[in-house]
């Protein structure tokens, strides 16, 4: 069982890609360890690295390397993701995609290739380091594809696995012989909503492992108030859920995102959501690591964020730890070694009828049917697809 966190930086944020400091980065990472964890993602921005269609800045690619290296300074593994894409509701999206140059960042041909050849050069660039845990494709990209973007990508479902198949090979091309994990990562309406092109299939089929981000804000504290069961089991239902379209029964789950929303509960009751959470998640069998969203808040003289984005660390902006990071770190010490529990019940979804994603969103017959069979002081069950019942 894994922990780690996502890498928020504590000055500039992610801007500060644009003057890297290392000195900033070990100050950071010397917090993080300090919880205990294992791991960091890590978030370059995409623009940033390849700001012309056919320039890849070789200054950007070591600067990504440099924040490999000092992770591994304190212990700790990297996940790299490439297309950001998409970070704390801005887009950053390179201007060769945008106004006069805009096209399908899915479907066009030359788009696709130019996409590929950074995929693959950041992959080359950290292929070597031992610390490298994994690479992710982008965080949340399918939010491009469909409303409620405002722009949106569109594609078919069938263009989903075109799009995947192409830049995961790339990346694996550009990794060589590492042993580094292959993902993508999709922001809930994959698994939620029946207008969405990329759905669980997509999850599922693609990379080395089922990527999932569990987000209370969708809905679920709204219907069962911040440390109500369906919020505290969210990330619980949704690893249940991501499992059960799996065909290989050894694929694991990583839960790469997960946090505590302040525009949805009480600054003080954060804590409390954390520990529910873990303690709920992380003994589900084949769940491969927690990554809490996020290593640091979002500093409050940087303008225009949500306002719960200057809440979300486990650190303070100026380094302070908070009472969400202090009981992670209470929550890892006792939880990094447990057990997985055996469940025996599982719950059908009816997957053959128009409209089953709906169903398993948060306000959904599924998702309630799901909560109603759990156990207040047990696990809840799994959850298997009418399409796969054995007649």
């Amino acid at each position: 069982m894994r922990f780690g966190v996502n890498y928020t930086p504590s000055t500039g944020w992610f801007h500060s890609w644009l003057d890297f400091e290392p000195d900033d980065v070990r100050r950071d990472f010397a917090a993080i360890a300090s919880l205990g964890v294992d791991h960091v993602r890590v978030l370059p921005l995409w623009p940033l690295i390849q700001p012309n269609r056919g320039l890849i800045r070789p200054r950007g690619l070591r600067d990504v390397v440099t924040v490999v290296d000092i992770a591994a300074e304190f212990g700790l593994d990297v996940n790299v993701d490439a297309l950001q894409g998409h970070l704390s509701s801005f887009d950053f999206v390179p201007s060769w995609l945008e106004s006069w140059h805009r096209r399908n960042m899915f479907t066009d041909p030359e788009v696709v290739d130019s996409t590929a050849d950074y995929v693959k050069a950041l992959a080359e660039a950290v292929a070597d380091r031992p610390n490298l845990l994994g690479f992710t494709l982008g965080n949340e990209v399918n939010q491009f594809a469909a409303a409620p973007h405002p722009t949106p990508h569109p594609i078919t479902p069938a263009e989903g696995d075109a799009w995947l198949s192409r830049l995961i090979g790339a990346a694996r091309e550009g990794l060589g012989n590492s042993n580094a994990l292959v993902t993508h990562a999709m922001y809930d309406a994959a698994w939620y909503d029946d207008t969405q092109p990329f759905g669980p299939r997509h999850a599922v089929d693609h990379g080395d492992a089922t990527i999932v981000h569990s987000w209370v804000f969708n809905g679920t504290a709204q219907a069962y108030g911040g440390l109500g069961a369906g919020s505290v089991r969210h990330a619980e239902y949704l690893t249940r859920l991501a499992a059960a379209w799996h065909t290989d029964p050894a694929r694991p789950v990583w839960l790469q995102e997960v946090g505590a929303p302040t525009n949805v509960m009480d600054v003080q009751d954060t804590p409390d959501f954390l520990e529910r959470t873990l303690r709920h998640v992380a003994k589900i069998e084949g769940l491969y690591g927690i990554t809490w969203w996020c290593s640091h808040d979002v500093s409050r003289s940087l303008l225009d964020f949500p306002a719960l984005e200057y809440d979300l660390g486990l650190f303070t902006a100026d380094g302070t730890i908070k009472p969400t990071g202090e009981r992670f770190k209470a929550m890892i010490a006792e939880l990094a070694k447990a057990a997985p529990e055996p469940v025996t019940e599982t719950l059908v979804l009816d997957d053959t009828v128009p409209g089953y994603r709906v169903t398993t969103s948060p306000s959904g017959d599924f998702s309630r049917a799901w909560l109603a069979a759990t156990p207040a002081d047990g696990p809840g069950p799994k959850i298997s697809l009418a399409s796969r019942a054995v007649n």
